[in-house]
């Protein structure tokens, strides 16, 4: 193991380029004009500069792809750029670093970005707040690339914290509304908690590295061997807390279903193609850590697996389009999760990437499906939409085709090659969790298809009456990721067919652990069969229930009814937390409040200031500026003194 983690450093070669610090910086004056000038300047401008500096990223971030392939397997390109925290034997640096795995990040990060940017044009266009809007994209974009190219845990905090803090922006946009202000709130609150265990990680790694460093990555892959086992184990599991919170695992997933508060391309961005990857990122940025500790690595692994389950039965009975596509996102988080637990680190990114494409389209489809409604998002209000909008329709059914796992699809190769990893590494337990929960995402996906584009329309005569498709700056993005969710699986194909596994190959020198798994032909193609079959019945369901028979949903409903509303309610995780954990401690802060701050800290700030002022009034009475006043005290003055001076 202690090879493998030495491994996937030792063959880096850095060459400088100086002009990485443009990828970020392209954003920020994006950020700096929409801040600024973005309401003075117009819609028009707005809409021309903040999706046109995510574009030109992502025109450096080609070149610079470009020039990283045409190095020696494993090179890097590096910038510093400044100075920035010098203290003692803490030495960071601004620096970044664009290997094969922040490359891979960089482009997802822009590319996507960048068509999320332009459908928010045509999304969000009659918003009073459109500058802002831009202003707080442009800034997660930004935020987000610091955090894939940082060459160090701290910047990458830094990018970490900013994006969290992006997602609280955009999350509680439209924050007239109070329901959206407490999601923004919520997910906040409860990436504070993830958060808390990143920095406890960060000071283990600090205290035990010693010397002076910047806990740059480099620096840690090569004093790791140096740590203690226990502590390398507290690091690891530490961190999988905060990735826990970022990318949405049981049990921090609460947030993520609750962030579809927020405009739609936000939904698409951070909580599908971006942020929430973060988590499944870090892991396998520190893959020569976590080799080191198995142990931790399986704790991934299951939480992960029952992750995928878990948020995809949830996603079996939600009606509003935009919830199931977030429990999905969960479930998809998982399989990245249970990807890098079986020490399958490039199958996992992988599947990022595809998912980014196929999630990233299903979400702007389902704001095309929004904004044709006029704001409706519950599903048993829609139906027959294929006909009102065709090219909506088209691109949805290539991203449910894709998420599905059918063959010749992105998602198809992406989740196959984690359930062939889970199987071949042994763990036989999680590959049957993961196919099992393939099957209910064929399932609930294709429910939402034909519920929300097949048999007759169930709206509002009003809402028939505007139905409509949307603008080509909502639509052309939709055709560009459909492509990518159709050819993106290509890059890796399986059993070593044409050109092969070209991403893992990519990513090799810079992640530890297996590259791909070894199995026979006919027991790989056996395990395709199972997952396709089992993907097959979903559909086959799905259709039966929603198309053929809508009438038996109900019917089933009603004859299980309690676990009916146990699945539709969510398994009620929210009350439960709400009643273990937000309650009492909001009823503890309330007592806390009024017997110890209003009696113990007011009381005393309060009575020191009443002591002063009695004393004040007794005093004062001697000073009243009356001279018949001032000669009788002096008359009593004087016959006490006479007084005194007899007695004696």
């Amino acid at each position: 193991m202690h090879e493998a983690a030495s491994h996937a450093h030792a063959a880096t070669a850095a060459v400088t380029a100086g002009y990485l610090w443009l990828i970020p910086a392209l954003p920020l004056l994006g950020v700096l004009f929409n801040l600024f000038l973005g309401r003075r300047a117009g819609k028009a401008a707005v809409s021309v500069v903040a999706p046109g500096v995510v574009g030109a990223a992502f025109a450096v971030a080609c070149y610079a792809f470009a020039q990283l392939w045409a190095l020696p397997s494993g090179s890097a390109l590096v910038q510093n750029v400044y100075p920035w925290i010098h203290a003692g034997s803490l030495q960071v640096d601004v620096a970044f670093q664009l290997d094969a795995l922040s490359a891979t990040m960089v482009m997802i990060v822009t590319g996507v970005g960048f068509l999320i940017h332009v459908y928010s044009v045509g999304y969000m266009h009659e918003d009073e707040r459109y500058a802002r809007y831009f202003t707080y994209l442009n800034l997660f974009t930004l935020a987000m690339l610091t955090l894939v190219m940082a060459d160090s845990l701290p910047l990458l905090f830094v990018g970490w914290e900013g994006v969290g803090v992006c997602s609280y922006l955009l999350i509680g946009f439209w924050f007239s509304d109070t329901a959206n202000a407490a999601a923004g709130k919520k997910a906040f609150v409860v990436n504070r908690i993830g958060d808390a265990g990143f920095l406890l990680a960060v000071f283990l790694l600090f205290w035990h590295l010693g010397g002076d460093n910047g806990l740059r990555f480099a620096e840690i892959a090569a004093g790791v061997d140096q740590i203690p086992s226990g502590v390398l184990m507290a690091v690891a599991l530490l961190l999988f807390v905060g990735a826990t919170g970022k990318s949405a695992q049981l049990p921090l997933y609460v947030w993520l279903p609750d962030a579809m508060a927020g405009p739609t391309p936000v939904s698409a961005l951070i909580h599908a193609a971006t942020m929430v990857t973060a988590g499944v990122y870090l892991i396998a940025r520190l893959s020569f850590l976590y080799v080191l500790v198995p142990g931790a690595l399986e704790v991934v692994a299951v939480v992960g697996a029952l992750t995928a389950l878990f948020a995809a039965s949830i996603g079996l009975l939600q009606t509003d389009i935009k919830k199931v596509l977030a429990y999905s996102t969960v479930s998809q988080l998982g399989y990245m999760f249970l990807a890098v637990g079986v020490g399958a680190f490039s199958a996992a990114i992988f599947h990022l990437m595809t998912h980014a494409f196929f999630k990233g389209l299903l979400f702007l489809g389902s704001g095309s499906v929004i904004h044709g409604m006029g704001g409706e998002q519950d599903m048993r209000k829609m139906g027959g939409l294929r006909e009102h909008m065709p090219w909506t329709f088209r691109t949805f059914f290539v991203g449910t085709i894709a998420i599905a796992g059918i063959p010749g699809f992105a998602g198809f190769f992406s989740k196959d090659l984690i359930l062939a990893s889970a199987f071949a590494e042994g763990h036989i337990v999680l590959w049957f969790i993961g196919v099992l929960a393939a099957g209910m995402t064929a399932f609930y996906m294709f429910r939402l298809l034909f519920l929300t584009f097949y048999g007759t329309c169930r709206a509002d005569e009003e809402t028939r009456h505007h139905l409509h498709e949307s603008p080509p700056s909502m639509t052309v993005p939709l055709v560009i990721l459909a492509f990518l969710s159709i050819v993106g699986g290509y890059i890796s194909l399986p059993m070593h067919l044409l050109w092969g596994d070209q991403l893992g190959d990519f990513l090799a020198p810079v992640l530890a652990g297996h590259g791909s798994h070894h199995m026979s032909v006919p027991l790989e193609l056996a395990l395709m069969a199972t997952s396709v079959s089992v993907a097959a019945v979903g559909i086959s369901l799905a259709y039966f229930f929603y198309v053929a028979r809508p009438e038996i949903p109900g019917q089933l409903a009603q004859q299980a009814a309690a676990l009916y509303r146990l699945i539709q309610n969510k398994y009620y995780v929210d009350e439960l937390y709400d009643a273990t954990v937000v309650k009492p401690i909001v009823a503890g802060s309330r007592l806390l409040w009024r017997w110890f701050d209003v009696a113990v800290v007011d009381g005393a700030v309060n009575g020191a200031a009443a002591f002063v002022a009695g004393n004040a009034r007794l005093w004062r009475r001697l000073q009243t500026g009356n001279v018949q006043h001032y000669a009788a005290s002096l008359l009593v003055g004087a016959a006490v003194v006479l007084a005194y001076y007899a007695l004696l």
